[in-house]
């Protein structure tokens, strides 16, 4: 399956980061390869896309960081859930799913 390179709309990468961080503390790169493995390979983030996104999900509070080191001995920022994050994903969980759904429907729409 080939790569297709979408662009993302802000509210959409945000959840993405948001359930990404779902599984514990990560550092950026991580959060990006957890959406690429997730997806296939159908979206992939662009750094420049990602760690503003991350900047913003922190100043917003959903998200807290302190620095540590990864698993290649490197210094790295470590973004986890807040749980005002985590309230933020369940809400924009539910949705999502509806406009998915609603999105579903208009597409399989008889002609």
């Amino acid at each position: 399956m080939s790569t297709m390179k979408m662009d993302l709309l802000q509210g959409t990468l945000d959840v993405l980061v948001l359930k990404a961080l779902t599984w514990g503390p990560q550092h950026g790169y991580a959060v990006g390869r957890w959406i690429e493995r997730t997806t296939e390979a159908v979206l992939k983030i662009e750094e420049g896309a990602l760690y503003p996104a991350l900047h913003r999900l922190e100043r917003k509070g959903l998200i807290a960081a302190e620095w540590g080191i990864s698993e290649n001995n490197r210094r790295a920022k470590f973004y986890q859930l807040t749980e005002v994050g985590r309230r933020e994903l369940q809400a924009q969980t539910v949705t999502w799913q509806s406009y998915a759904q609603a999105i579903a429907k208009v597409l399989q729409a008889a002609v």
